[in-house]
């Protein structure tokens, strides 16, 4: 059995409803729950904190795209209609 720690958090009322409906619709315990939903939510942060982090070595490295540049960058990756320069 893996190692396990206990978090305490405060939530809404209607927010433990919720909880409490997903866990007898699903049969899975409120804390198998909750894990999966702070673990998702730590993956998606974690991974927007590490493209911010490569953004902003880029631009220190002087790594950038001036609006134009940027401009037909997009436009050959959608395939679509150029900007308008206005």
């Amino acid at each position: 059995m893996a190692d396990r720690a206990t978090v305490t958090f405060h939530t809404s009322p209607e927010t433990k409803v919720r909880l409490d409906l997903l866990a007898t619709v699903t049969r899975r315990s409120k804390s198998y729950l909750t894990n999966v939903a702070v673990e998702k939510y730590l993956a998606e942060e974690e991974d927007f904190i590490a493209h911010v982090q490569a953004g902003i070595a880029d631009a220190d490295a002087g790594r950038t795209l001036t609006t134009e540049e940027l401009k037909r960058s997009l436009t050959a990756h959608r395939g679509g209609p150029t900007f308008s320069t206005s």
